[in-house]
């Protein structure tokens, strides 16, 4: 059965866009041809694969100034930050660059008498299930490389975002990749729970929150069907007593508060040296008094709405819990005489610890607690006192002693003197209740394929 889609827009609470689901049969049936229309894709040679999704991104790059206005309506990401283009060109373009190396068979002997190799195959049908706050980003980290691996692909996107999907198959289709290979899909949660179980898809990548990660992994238990979770986080900045105190300051700020903190690897903590404590503090209260909240579509407007109200009142909540536990809050109310709703003032805590709410559970909102370390010891500590692992972000000029400090992480990306940043070079991956899995990186080639294995004994002449 069919049932609606809305877009509520945090702008001004009206209903922006409205799309319908397709029912489990009309479901079925894309399947069904995406799956005959991926054979003649995936038998095209890797460089004309590559070559059209090359041309698909480019495309994308072309409706950018349409794009990042309609991402304002439908999540509230100001205008004057200029949309997510540069980041998807930056992993697709490297992920197109990897391809060769990433998809070539592994040569094991090529001798008189045997030709024995692994070759990567793709499983053919992959579902992606792709999140609102970054979602050209998220999306593309898995709709490149499973379209360049030979695979079909159906992106399934957020109900907050859903013209998103429909403008990246409108820049893929152009750019000559088949309007059955690369299908942009609206289902309920039922439709995707039973695709899933009946074993539709050899491949799952979903982006999103711990349930949600939990129900994929529900459907898809016992069909043995690939499963990518990235999930939630909780990551946490460490500020050393020799830090860079400018830099660590600006970054790991700028890390809590874009995008009205509503980042996959936003930093939720920071801990910060005795001797730094003070001075971080300081610096950090005056950056974000600067902060302008209100309508994204402003350009003298940072900070922009949260995507949506629930989500702005889950971190009031967070907030409350703290002031009642003893938190105090350093950013004055009366400098954000406008929030309200989806429109959340930014906010500083200190005097936090882990007994509290907003220091445990996913904010993914423009809050942040501030506590004092002793030592390297008691940073990792309260580091690892997470039920996530996504990154972490270590300050110091010391390499060998972040490196020291790395190790004892339990994270999937450390991140030294930065943070909040995706290498696509690199494997984007996680620990914990963060999830499953790798994306991105030859690892994400990796993923998006199954080995194949061939053992060729040569006739003897």
């Amino acid at each position: 059965m069919s049932t609606p889609i809305q877009c509520i827009s945090p702008i001004d609470g009206s209903v922006y866009v409205e799309r319908t689901t397709l029912s489990l049969e009309a479901a079925r049936e894309a399947v069904a041809r995406a799956k005959n229309a991926q054979l003649d894709w995936a038998a095209l040679p890797l460089s004309e694969r590559v070559q059209r999704v090359r041309d698909g991104i480019a495309r994308l790059g072309d409706m950018n100034d349409d794009i990042v206005e309609k991402l304002a309506w439908q999540m509230g990401r100001p205008v004057r930050y200029g949309g997510e283009f540069g980041g998807v060109d930056e992993r697709a373009g490297m992920m197109a660059d990897l391809a060769e190396e990433g998809l070539a068979p592994i040569e094991i002997e090529n001798s008189a008498s045997f030709h024995r190799y692994i070759q990567r195959e793709p499983h053919g049908a992959v579902l992606v299930v792709a999140p609102w706050n970054y979602p050209y980003m998220t999306a593309v980290n898995t709709v490149v490389p499973a379209l360049i691996a030979g695979n079909a692909v159906f992106l399934k996107h957020a109900s907050q975002t859903p013209l998103v999907g429909e403008h990246m198959v409108q820049a893929f289709h152009a750019a000559g990749v088949p309007s059955e290979v690369f299908q942009n899909v609206f289902l309920s949660h039922e439709t995707t729970s039973a695709l899933i179980e009946e074993k539709a898809f050899g491949f799952v990548n979903f982006t999103g929150s711990v349930n949600g990660g939990q129900a994929i992994e529900r459907a898809a238990a016992g069909t043995f069907t690939g499963v990518g979770l990235e999930l939630g986080g909780k990551d946490p900045g460490y500020v050393m007593d020799d830090a860079d105190l400018d830099a660590a300051v600006e970054t790991l700020i700028d890390g809590a508060m874009f995008n009205a903190g509503q980042c996959c690897c936003g930093i939720e903590r920071i801990y910060v040296a005795e001797n730094l404590f003070d001075a971080f503090v300081e610096k950090a209260v005056a950056i974000v008094s600067g902060y302008r909240l209100g309508n994204p579509l402003d350009r003298d407007t940072t900070l922009g709405p949260m995507a949506h109200v629930r989500f702005a009142d889950h971190v009031r909540e967070q907030t409350a819990d703290a002031l009642a536990s003893g938190a105090r809050a350093l950013i004055d109310p009366e400098l954000f005489p406008d929030q309200g709703g989806a429109y959340l003032m930014p906010q500083i805590l200190i005097d936090v610890d882990h007994s509290m709410r907003v220091m445990r559970e996913e904010s993914f909102g423009p809050v942040v607690g501030i506590m004092k370390v002793k030592d390297d010891a008691e940073a990792v500590a309260l580091m690892n006192d997470s039920e996530f692992g996504l990154t972490a972000s270590l300050w110091t000029r010391d390499i060998d002693r972040a490196t020291r400090v790395a190790d004892q992480i339990e994270t999937g990306t450390v991140f030294m003197n930065r943070c909040d940043y995706l290498d696509p070079a690199l494997c984007w991956t996680g620990c914990k209740n963060t999830g499953r899995g790798g994306g991105l990186s030859i690892i994400g080639y990796h993923n998006l394929t199954r080995p194949k294995s061939y053992y060729l004994k040569k006739p003897v002449n």
